[in-house]
């Protein structure tokens, strides 16, 4: 190879790509797990390789000089077309295997359930569930969908709306018997509230004070009672009789159906602004299985919406 056509080391070009995306060394370290130091090194590495400044450096700011704004969508592209390509070079090996990534208690309370339908209309296909928060780096894993919890804006992601969701009350049925019945809010106060803490933060979603404001109750301290760091935690208390949930509908949905849990009031059901969607590599095509795991899982979230469960 002659010299004028030399590559840089592909970390070097990786460490610059999530850096200029960014605009941020930082925030670039934290999407490759390395270091801030880390990233000045590669980039400074890549600089001297092109013999010329990507970035400018403006106190703690960065920016891309004319050379980094023109590599910048180019390498881009690039990396996208080699996560494609390796993902060719793996499909005949996975092509019956569906890598799914979904928030722990999304996965836990209502698509882990689920999942034997669709494994009894696909006999032939197997579906890995990864349950993770973070967000998934397509390029660097295995993963074919990620289910996720937001506004469905996902930078360089297709998303596509399973369902909406909204909160309300629920508590085991055994709390609607004994000295304090739950009849109306205000019978709160005699009873422990539990709070969903989870690090997903929807604006909209009411905490047990905006819930019993906007009901008019003033006789309950909202702030008061346990919190919980998981969705699923705060409705399994709540199954077990440790006191009344403000939950997400969804996650709350298979054990209302089941009877572990009851909505207690009429008017108890806030719509909140977040919603579960399906994300995807825009310049990935979905394989086939990918494809009909998509259409199942709307049509069983449509279901869930329509019967109230």
């Amino acid at each position: 190879m002659a010299q004028e056509d030399r590559l840089p080391a592909l970390n070097a070009l990786r460490a610059f790509e999530a850096a200029a995306r960014h605009l941020s060394f930082t925030r670039a370290a934290e999407e490759l797990n390395v270091t801030p130091g880390a990233i000045s090194q590669q980039i400074r590495q890549l600089e001297e390789f092109a013999g010329a400044p990507l970035f400018r450096r403006t106190g703690r700011q960065v920016l891309l000089t004319d050379a980094g704004q023109a590599a910048l969508p180019l390498l881009t592209n690039a990396f996208e077309m080699m996560s494609e390509a390796v993902h060719h070079m793996r499909a005949p090996a996975r092509r019956d295997r569906l890598m799914v990534s979904s928030a722990p208690s999304f996965a836990a309370k209502w698509l882990a359930p689920r999942l034997e339908k669709f494994q009894e209309l696909n006999p032939e296909a197997e579906v890995w569930v990864s349950a993770d928060l973070a967000m998934t780096d397509f390029n660097s894993s295995d993963i074919d969908l990620a289910l996720r919890y937001g506004k469905g804006i996902y930078e360089g992601l297709r998303a596509e709306k399973i369902m909406s969701e909204s909160c309300l009350p629920v508590c085991s049925p055994d709390l609607m018997s004994g000295p304090h019945p739950l009849r109306s809010p205000a019978d709160l106060t005699h009873h422990v509230l539990l709070h969903d803490e989870s690090p997903e933060k929807d604006p909209s979603r009411p905490d047990w004070n905006s819930w019993l404001k906007a009901r008019g109750v003033t006789t309950v301290d909202g702030n008061r009672g346990p919190r919980f760091t998981q969705s699923s935690l705060v409705v399994e208390a709540a199954a077990a009789g440790r006191g009344v949930a403000l939950a997400k509908f969804a996650i709350a949905s298979g054990d209302l159906e089941r009877g572990r849990l009851i909505s207690p009031f009429a008017d108890g059901s806030s719509d909140i602004d977040f919603a579960y969607w399906i994300v995807y590599p825009k310049w990935r095509t979905p394989s086939k299985l990918a494809r009909t795991f998509m259409a199942w899982l709307k049509s069983e979230a449509q279901a869930s919406e329509v019967i109230g469960v």
